[in-house]
């Protein structure tokens, strides 16, 4: 009687054990190290050129970044389980651990900082303006006087020029950029603004080549970084794994294949932690 006592609670311990290593096989590798099923990773879905979902997958310059990042964290691209960060979501998903890092146009910003921690930066950007290839009247941010500037419904991007550099500039707000770019390819407006990285994805759509021009005029400096959790052991890995990126040539690659159609002239990669301000 005893014998089948002991038993049963063998049986029943040996059962918990197993269920228990099903279920952690399935969780991902917190530390980044590698030999987890997945890692979680925070792109934009919606911009051409940076992070884009499309019917063949997802692609874009954070993309190639993040996929790199990952594979040198000990992932393969079939490992990596992408989630839609939208820009006011990013610091909660990754306090609550939704994802393991984030690369979506992510400017390090004092205010940031306090809540995540960032490596890189990645990507030094700047606020310029989207314009028709056969416009020559702006040449300059002074230029934006009087003419029709368009940005999307919670951006402080057009309000920053008319604040700042072009007070007569006549502020249109459309619902998404790619409304933006229909009005200033129908001259409704004049120019549309935010990151020129950003700006050049859109141009370098196969329906728009040829079509529209950055300004070039560097109005702001926008320091992409990769987000990790406050605290994070990745946040090393992630910056020795952008440096390799840089020397190894991927960096420029990326770059060239996401950016280079629509003529964008960017910057060198920075150096880890030189955040121009």
């Amino acid at each position: 009687m005893k014998l089948r006592k002991v038993t049963a609670a063998s049986a029943v311990v040996l059962a918990l054990t197993v269920s228990a290593t099903a279920c952690g096989g399935d969780k991902k590798d917190d530390n980044g190290s590698g030999g987890g099923k997945k890692i979680a990773v925070g792109i934009k879905f919606d911009q051409p050129g940076i992070g884009q979902k499309t019917p063949q997958g997802y692609a874009g310059f954070d993309v190639d970044v993040a996929t790199y990042v990952a594979g040198k964290l000990g992932y393969k691209p079939n490992q990596i389980e992408w989630k839609e960060s939208k820009s006011a979501d990013r610091e909660t998903m990754l306090q609550r651990g939704d994802v393991d890092f984030i690369a979506a146009s992510y400017s390090i910003t004092p205010e940031r900082q306090q809540k995540v921690d960032f490596a890189g930066p990645y990507l030094l950007a700047h606020q310029d303006v989207l314009l028709r290839a056969d416009d020559n009247t702006i040449k300059s941010p002074a230029d934006l006087n009087k003419k029709k500037l368009c940005s999307v419904v919670g951006s402080t991007s057009a309000q920053n020029v008319h604040d700042k550099l072009a007070p007569k500039a006549q502020l249109q707000q459309y619902p998404t950029y790619s409304a933006c770019l229909t009005g200033l390819q129908s001259k409704a407006i004049d120019a549309l603004t935010t990151d020129d990285s950003i700006l050049a994805g859109y141009a370098a759509q196969s329906q728009f080549k040829g079509k529209f021009k950055l300004g070039g005029f560097k109005m702001t400096n926008e320091n992409y970084g990769i987000g990790v959790k406050k605290g994070s052991d990745l946040k090393a890995k992630i910056n020795k794994a952008l440096e390799e990126m840089v020397s190894d040539g991927s960096w420029q690659k990326a770059v060239d294949k996401n950016f280079g159609p629509a003529g964008y002239k960017n910057e060198p990669a920075p150096k880890i932690g030189d955040i121009k301000s």
